[in-house]
C-alpha cells in the first residue's frame, strides 16, 4: 500500500459523512455535538483539498454532487471500518464502570425501567446509565446504544439476543369512561367506543377487528404518536387503549375492559446487543443484570 498517498483528513470525512447522512450541516451539527460553523469549515476543507464540490444547496438542505455522491460509499465504508474498531476496543475494557446505553419503548422506560435502574445503580455505582426512551429502533452497529429492549428478536448475525420474558396485554379505560360507557358487556357495545392510537388507521384498529371487532376510523377520534400521552389521555377518560398488564393494572385509575378472560396479545421481550461489546465487562453486568430483573416469575 502507498501510505503517503493517504492525506486526507479522517476528521473531515467524517464531517462529510455525518453531513451527507443527516442532510444538512445543522442536523449534522447536533449529531456530532460541534458548532455548525465548525462543521461548515470541516466539510468545506475537505472540498478544497480533493478540489470539487461535494454539496449543493437546495432550500435549507443538501443535495449531494455527482462526485460526492461517488465519494460517500468510499467514506460509509471507512465509517463502518472506524465503528468496528471503536467496537472491537470497547470489548477490551475490563473495568466494571464508565456509560452505559439502553434504548427500550416509551412505555417500558417510563414505567418499567426505573426501578430496575435504581437497583442497578445501588450495586454497580460505577456505572452511569443513559436511556434512551423511543419507539424508534436506535441501531446498535452504530453504536447509537449499547443495550436494546425489543418486542421482536433481530435477525442481524452481528447482533445477540436473550429472551427476557412474555409480557400480556389488554385494554384498558379510566373508570369514569367505563361507567360513562355502562360497563359495555360485549364487543358489539364496545364498536360505539372511542379508541387511542398511534396513526389512522392504526394497527390497533386491525389487531381488534381481526378479534370480532367492527371498528372504523370515527373510532379513533384522538391519535398521538405518543404512547405516553396516549396513556394520559386514557386516564382522562378520553377513550380506551392497550397497554401491557404491569402497567395497566398498576394504574389505580383505570380497569381492564373485560369481554374475555384471555389476553388481548401476548408479546416476548428480548434484550439486545452488539457481539463485539458482549465482552465489555460494565456491558455484560447491565445485560445480565436486566435478564434477571425481567426474569418470568
Amino acid at each position: 500500500m502507498d501510505w503517503k498517498s493517504i492525506t486526507f483528513d479522517w476528521n473531515r470525512a467524517r464531517a462529510f459523512l455525518v453531513t451527507a447522512e443527516e442532510g444538512s450541516l445543522a442536523a449534522a451539527a447536533r449529531s456530532m455535538g460541534m458548532t455548525q460553523p465548525t462543521l461548515g469549515r470541516q466539510v468545506a476543507a475537505l472540498e478544497s483539498e480533493i478540489g470539487f464540490d461535494l454539496f449543493t444547496r437546495r432550500g435549507r438542505g443538501l443535495e449531494l454532487t455527482p462526485n460526492g455522491i461517488k465519494l460517500l460509499e468510499h467514506v460509509r465504508l471507512m465509517g463502518d471500518a472506524a465503528n468496528q474498531f471503536s467496537l472491537s476496543a470497547s470489548g477490551k475494557s475490563d473495568v466494571i464502570e464508565g456509560d452505559v446505553s439502553i434504548t427500550a419503548s416509551e412505555l417500558l422506560s417510563t414505567f418499567m425501567l426505573p426501578p430496575m435502574i435504581k437497583a442497578l445503580r445501588e450495586l454497580e455505582p460505577g456505572i452511569e446509565i443513559e436511556i434512551y426512551s423511543t419507539n424508534e429502533q436506535r441501531d446498535l452497529n452504530r453504536r447509537e446504544a449499547d443495550i436494546a429492549i425489543r418486542s421482536v428478536r433481530p435477525t442481524q448475525p452481528e447482533l445477540i439476543a436473550k429472551r427476557l420474558c412474555s409480557v400480556r396485554g389488554h385494554l384498558y379505560a379510566a373508570k369514569s369512561y367505563l361507567q360513562q360507557l355502562g360497563y359495555p358487556p360485549s364487543i358489539a357495545e364496545l364498536n360505539k367506543a372511542n379508541f387511542i392510537d398511534t396513526e389512522k388507521p392504526g394497527r390497533l384498529m386491525t389487531l381488534l377487528n381481526s378479534q370480532g371487532f367492527s371498528l372504523t376510523r370515527q373510532n379513533f377520534p384522538v391519535i398521538s404518536n405518543s404512547h405516553i400521552v396516549q396513556w394520559e389521555l386514557v386516564k382522562q377518560g378520553m377513550a380506551i387503549t392497550a397497554t401491557v398488564e404491569e402497567i395497566g393494572d398498576n394504574e389505580p385509575l383505570v380497569e381492564r375492559v373485560v369481554i374475555s378472560n384471555l389476553p388481548l396479545i401476548t408479546i416476548d421481550l428480548w434484550i439486545v446487543t452488539h457481539n463485539e461489546l458482549r465482552t465489555n465487562p460494565r456491558i455484560r453486568r447491565v445485560f445480565d443484570f436486566m435478564v434477571s430483573e425481567f426474569a418470568d416469575d
